[in-house]
C-alpha cells in the first residue's frame, strides 16, 4: 500500500455573484456537496483547513455543519490561500495523524478592484500613492516588460481570453459563460495598457471543498483513486520580481516562487512537464497565464506566441490550459480560487467534464495558484 493522499470528494458553489447568500454559506454548500460526493457524513471528518480573505473565519462554519469538536484551522495567504489550505491538509494525512479531512475555501468580495494596502506588504506609502497597489496597473506594467523581452503580442493576450470564455460555456460553475470574439476583446476599452477589460478577472464569490483521505481510507470508501502525487507551496527567493515588488534588481534572480514550487512538485511526483495531460494555471489576467506557462516549465519564455497561435492550450491541444475558463471566466474569490483549479482537475480525471472534457482519457493533471507578494502553490494529480 502506498502512502499517497487521495481526493475522495469534491463540491463547489457556483462562482460569480450570489445575492442573499454569504461567502460562508457558499462554503457550507460546497462542503455538503463534497460530503455527498464522498459518501460520508460530517462527523467522520477528523480535521479541516479553511481559507477566506474577506468573508469571515472558515472555522465558524461548524455552527452550520455540526459541533463535533473537529480540529479546524484558518488559512490566509493571499490568492494562494486555497492552495495553502490544501497543502496543509495533505500534510496532516501524510503525517499519519489523520485518515480523512477537509480543505475548504470561500469568499465574497465587493465589486471593483482589490484594495490592498502598502502597510500589509511592508511597502512605503509612496508605492500606493503611485498607483501600484492597484493590481491592474502592476500587472500591466509587468506584462509590458515581458512582452518587450520575449516577443509576445497583444493578440496572444486576446487568444487567452477568447479561449477562457469559450471553455467556460461548458462549465456550470463558471461566472461568465458566453464566448467573446477576438475583435471584441481587442477593441474593448483599455483598463491598463495593454490590457482591455476582457483581459482581467474580477473579484467574485464562490466556495469549493475537497475531502482528502489516505489511500487505505479511500479504498475502504470504495472511491476511484485520484492521487495527490505532489503538493508544494513556496515563497519568493532573492531578486525575483513578484507582485508589489517596488523595484527590479539588475540582472534579476535565478528563480521565482513559481519556478521553485513547480520544480519541487515535479521532483516529488517523479514526472516532468511533458507527462502532464492538462493544467490549470493562475490567470488573474491574460499575461499571467502566458508567463506561468513558462514559469511552470511547460515551455520557454517567448514560445507562448506560437503555442497559442497553434492552439496547443485548447481543450483538444497538446496541453489544455484552464479548461473551465480559469479566473478570467470564473472570477476570483480568493479563498476558493486555488481549490477550484483542483476541483476542475478531479472532474477531468474522472471523465466528467462534459463539453469541456479533455479527450484521450487523461491520467495526470497540474494546478498552479499564485498570490501576492510572491507565494505559489502547485499540485499534481494522477489516477
Amino acid at each position: 500500500m502506498s502512502d499517497d493522499v487521495c481526493i475522495v470528494g469534491v463540491g463547489i458553489h457556483p462562482f460569480g455573484r450570489t445575492d442573499g447568500l454569504s461567502g460562508l454559506e457558499q462554503g457550507v454548500y460546497a462542503v455538503r456537496e463534497a460530503l455527498a460526493d464522498a459518501g460520508i457524513e460530517w462527523p467522520q471528518i477528523q480535521f479541516a483547513y479553511g481559507s477566506s480573505d474577506a468573508a469571515g473565519n472558515p472555522d465558524t462554519m461548524v455552527e452550520r455543519l455540526g459541533l463535533t469538536g473537529v480540529q479546524f484551522i484558518n488559512v490566509r495567504n493571499g490568492c494562494a490561500a486555497g492552495g495553502s489550505a490544501l497543502f496543509s491538509a495533505q500534510m496532516a494525512i501524510k503525517s499519519g495523524e489523520f485518515d480523512i479531512g477537509l480543505a475548504v475555501g470561500f469568499d465574497k468580495h465587493p465589486r471593483g478592484a482589490f484594495n490592498a494596502l502598502p502597510s500589509e506588504y511592508n511597502l512605503p506609502e509612496w508605492y500606493g500613492d503611485a498607483g501600484y497597489m492597484i493590481t491592474t496597473q502592476f500587472f500591466a506594467a509587468k506584462i509590458m516588460r515581458y512582452m518587450h523581452e520575449h516577443g509576445i503580442s497583444q493578440t496572444s493576450l486576446a487568444r487567452v481570453a477568447n479561449k477562457a470564455f469559450r471553455n467556460a460555456v461548458h462549465a456550470p460553475h463558471a461566472w461568465r459563460r458566453e464566448p467573446v470574439d477576438m475583435e471584441t476583446i481587442l477593441e474593448a476599452p483599455l483598463v491598463s495598457d495593454p490590457y482591455t477589460k476582457y483581459m482581467f478577472c474580477s473579484p467574485a464569490e464562490g466556495g469549493v471543498a475537497l475531502i482528502l483521505a489516505s489511500e487505505k481510507k479511500a479504498r475502504e470508501l470504495g472511491k476511484p483513486l485520484v492521487r495527490l502525487k505532489a503538493a508544494t507551496m513556496r515563497t519568493r527567493p532573492p531578486k525575483s520580481f513578484e507582485v508589489f515588488a517596488p523595484s527590479i534588481d539588475i540582472g534579476g534572480g535565478k528563480a521565482t516562487a513559481t519556478q521553485i514550487a513547480s520544480a519541487d512538485a515535479f521532483r516529488m511526483a517523479g514526472i516532468g512537464p511533458e507527462d502532464i495531460a492538462l493544467a490549470q494555471l493562475q490567470d488573474t489576467e491574460c499575461g499571467a497565464e502566458i508567463m506561468h506557462m513558462a514559469e511552470n516549465g511547460f515551455c520557454k519564455d517567448g514560445d507562448q506566441e506560437a503555442w497559442l497561435a497553434q492552439g496547443r492550450t485548447e481543450i483538444g491541444g497538446s496541453l489544455p490550459v484552464n479548461t473551465d475558463g480559469g479566473c478570467l471566466a470564473c472570477g476570483e474569490p480568493i479563498g476558493a480560487s486555488g481549490l477550484r483549479q483542483v476541483y476542475e482537475n478531479v472532474v477531468q480525471l474522472r471523465g466528467d467534464g462534459g463539453g469541456r472534457q479533455v479527450p484521450g482519457n487523461p491520467k495526470t493533471a497540474y494546478s498552479h495558484v499564485y498570490g501576492a507578494p510572491g507565494v505559489s502553490a502547485v499540485t499534481i494529480l494522477e489516477r
